[in-house]
């Protein structure tokens, strides 16, 4: 490749595992990063999405002004570089490095608690982008795979036409509160007295249930971005006997022979686009204490839930409706229950749950009534943001799509059974 550069790589550094990471002369790149590099907490780092850390000298050099023992490769970044401010790069900015290497920045770095030995008093909330964000390091994707030597050059690219790097870094954000919501509906059933087997690996989050059966409580999250914790999950479901349903990109299978079903769609939009959908004789309201039974017997009516999982229901929702930031609401319409819906809200995010209007009231704009009421009171809250999932193409996805929320990306449920495999 050839073109003026931007500026160029100073170091290359790889480790084991853990800070710091040392220099090599040269490395291979590929899609999840550097050959011989690894990481110790490898559920939060590394991954396709996060396959290579860099860090400007620039960077490295304000914090040590400010009398941190910060050095190259002591926070844990591949690739020190210099001559480019990556900090102030918008995600999606291309870099391309050498002969053929490219890299796409996807995110900034959180900083953790495995390098605050660089920092005076552990404190790595220095090199935080959210408290100085000139000076942090930067996450990048692999576009095109190939070898990086210090004294490489980078050119800086606009991000391509076709870039998905903005969708990642909102899914970043959506998934952890998904994963939240779940997490908070398995811990519920498992205070009931349900053999609810829950699994957390940093980003990425899994229920084994002998007890109940089907994808609700035997499902795993976080494919997406950590990949290398497939083993992980397959020794759940083969330690605990159960079939279980991986999460992953429509097209994404995560193993071989692994065919999708169920797809579904994360929807995102601004609470502010969120419009009005008043029904007339409509009231939507709270539950109040000891109602929480009631809205469990609306909800598994109004999907026809039935069998061991419609009791599971009523036995574990006064549970998870006392669930911080979580809110379960009626729909009376004309003083008759016609509905319900829950809402959990984290970090200025609005989760819509499941809604479900009883069969005799629908078609008539209830569940866009139901949409329009949880922004307006997510945005009361603070909430900025709004999502929800859905089926592909079916009549929630619709009205999501009506109400301002659309469809950014689709994933569908792998199934693995232990029996078969």
């Amino acid at each position: 490749m050839t073109g003026p550069a931007d500026g160029r790589v100073l170091r290359v550094n790889i480790s084991p595992g853990g800070v710091p990471k040392l220099p090599v002369e040269r490395a291979w790149v590929g899609r999840l990063g550097l050959e011989g590099d690894a990481h110790s907490h490898a559920t939060l780092h590394g991954g396709p999405h996060r396959a290579v850390a860099l860090m400007a000298i620039e960077a490295i050099e304000r914090v040590q002004a400010d009398g941190h023992p910060i050095e190259p490769g002591s926070v844990g970044e591949n690739l020190t570089t210099t001559g480019i401010e990556l900090a102030r790069l918008a995600v999606g900015t291309r870099l391309v490095i050498g002969e053929r290497l490219v890299l796409e920045l996807s995110a900034p770095a959180n900083p953790c608690d495995v390098i605050k030995g660089s920092f005076r008093q552990g404190k790595s909330g220095r090199i935080s982008i959210l408290t100085h964000p000139d000076d942090s390091r930067m996450y990048a994707r692999v576009l095109t795979d190939g070898e990086v030597r210090p004294g490489d050059p980078i050119r800086v690219m606009p991000p391509a036409p076709d870039s998905m790097a903005a969708t990642h870094q909102l899914l970043d954000l959506l998934e952890s509160i998904d994963r939240e919501a779940w997490l908070a509906m398995w811990r519920a059933a498992a205070g009931a007295g349900f053999n609810v087997r829950i699994v957390e690996l940093g980003d990425a989050a899994a229920a084994a249930s002998p007890d109940l059966s089907g994808s609700i409580f035997n499902r795993a999250y976080g494919l997406r971005q950590i990949p290398i914790i497939l083993p992980d999950l397959l020794a759940l479901y083969r330690e605990a006997g159960t079939t279980g349903w991986l999460v992953a990109g429509v097209d994404e299978p995560p193993f071989p022979g692994a065919v999708a079903e169920h797809p579904t769609g994360i929807h995102a939009g601004l609470i502010g686009e969120v419009p009005d959908a008043a029904v007339e004789g409509l009231e939507i309201r709270s539950i109040e204490p000891g109602e929480e039974r009631r809205w469990a017997e609306l909800f598994v009516a109004g999907f026809d839930i039935r069998g061991p999982l419609a009791d599971a229901w009523l036995r574990f929702n006064p549970l998870l409706a006392r669930t911080r930031g979580y809110e379960q609401l009626i729909a009376r319409q004309d003083g008759r229950e016609v509905g319900v819906a829950a809402m959990f809200t984290r970090r200025r995010v609005a989760w819509l749950g499941a809604a479900t209007v009883l069969p005799e009231a629908r078609g008539r704009g209830i569940q866009r009534a139901l949409i329009a009421d949880r922004a307006r009171r997510a945005e009361a809250v603070g909430c900025r943001r709004i999502m929800a999932t859905a089926d592909l193409d079916g009549v929630s996805a619709a009205n999501l799509a009506a109400m301002g929320i659309p469809r950014i990306w689709s994933r569908a449920e792998y199934r693995f059974d232990p029996a078969a495999a």
